[in-house]
C-alpha cells in the first residue's frame, strides 16, 4: 500500500518526467527500486496512482493550449460539415493529423499494453528500454540535420499543418515505442516529428497535442476502477495528482520555450547515462 511520501514523491516525478522526454514510467519503476522505497510496481495502487497523476497531466495540456485545442474542435467540426478539410484551415488539418497519429499507440495499447509491461516492467529491463530512449532522442538529432536545417518555415502550427497523413502515421508508430517502459511518449514523439522535417519547436508541440487523447483514454479505461472499488488509498492518489499536475505545467512552460532554441541532446546524454549506471546497479 502506498504512503504519504511514495505517493507526493511519484506525484511529482510523474508530472517532470511525463512531458520531459526521459520517460515517466521509467523514472516511476526505476528510482524507487535505486532509492529502495517501498513502492510494488505490481500493486494495483500504484497503477491507478499513476493513471490519475497521467490524467492531471494530460487536464494541465488542455489549459495550457486550450486556444489551440478548442480551434481544432471547431476545425474537425467545419471538415465534418463540408465533408473535406478547408484549404487552409491549419487547425481543421491539425485536428486530423492528431486522429491519424493516436491510432497506432491507441491500437497497439488495447492489444499489448499490458502484456508488454508485465513482461518489460523489471528495474533492469527498464535501465535498458531507458538507454534506448537515449539512443534514439541522439539518432534523431543526427539524422534530421539532414534535410531540416535549411527548410522554409512559419510558425510552428503553421508548419505542423503541412506534415502529410503518412509522416503523421509514423509519428504515431514511434509514439507507441512508449509501450515499453523506458521509452518516452513525448521523447519518441519528438523523434518522429524531427525525422519528418519539423523543428523542434513544432515537433515539441505535435507531441503535446499527441499525448493528451492518448492520456484521456488510458484514464477513461482506469480510473472507474478507483471510483468503484473500495480499498484505494484515494486521498493520496488525488494529492499526488495536485502534485503531479504542479509539476507539469512547470514542465510544458519550460520545455515550449526551452525546444525554441534547444535540442534533445541534454536528455540523450542523460537518459544513456542513466539508463546503464541503473543497470549497473541493479544487476550487482
Amino acid at each position: 500500500m502506498l504512503n504519504w511520501f511514495d505517493a507526493l514523491f511519484l506525484g511529482g516525478l510523474q508530472g517532470l518526467t511525463e512531458l520531459f522526454p526521459i520517460s515517466s514510467l521509467g523514472h516511476s519503476v526505476l528510482l524507487p527500486s535505486l532509492l529502495g522505497l517501498s513502492v510494488d510496481q505490481h500493486d494495483e495502487s500504484f497503477i491507478i496512482l499513476l493513471v490519475a497523476t497521467h490524467l492531471a497531466t494530460a487536464i494541465v495540456l488542455v489549459g495550457f493550449f486550450w486556444k489551440e485545442y478548442w480551434s481544432m474542435f471547431l476545425g474537425f467540426i467545419r471538415s465534418v460539415k463540408m465533408r473535406r478539410i478547408p484549404e487552409g484551415d491549419r487547425y481543421a488539418k491539425i485536428a486530423w493529423l492528431l486522429i491519424v497519429a493516436t491510432v497506432p499507440a491507441g491500437f497497439l495499447g488495447l492489444l499489448f499494453q499490458h502484456d508488454l509491461k508485465e513482461f518489460f516492467a523489471s528495474p533492469v529491463a527498464v535501465a535498458l528500454f531507458l538507454f534506448g530512449n537515449g539512443i534514439l532522442l541522439y539518432g534523431a538529432e543526427l539524422l534530421r540535420k539532414r534535410h531540416t536545417d535549411k527548410a522554409e518555415y512559419g510558425d510552428a502550427d503553421q508548419e505542423i499543418a503541412r506534415l502529410s497523413f503518412l509522416k503523421a502515421l509514423g509519428i504515431g508508430f514511434m509514439q507507441a515505442l512508449a509501450l515499453f517502459p523506458g521509452f518516452s511518449r513525448t521523447g519518441a514523439s519528438l523523434a518522429g516529428g524531427l525525422l519528418s522535417g519539423l523543428t523542434h519547436s513544432a515537433a515539441t508541440r505535435f507531441a503535446f497535442f499527441l499525448a493528451t487523447p492518448i492520456i484521456f483514454a488510458a484514464a477513461a479505461l482506469k480510473l472507474p476502477q478507483l471510483i468503484t472499488e473500495d480499498g484505494y488509498p484515494v486521498e493520496e492518489i488525488l494529492a499526488a495528482s495536485v502534485i503531479s499536475g504542479f509539476t507539469a505545467y512547470i514542465a510544458v512552460k519550460f520545455l515550449t520555450k526551452y525546444f525554441k532554441t534547444n535540442t534533445l541532446i541534454p536528455f540523450s546524454i542523460y537518459c544513456i547515462f542513466a539508463g546503464l549506471l541503473s543497470f549497473i546497479v541493479l544487476s550487482l
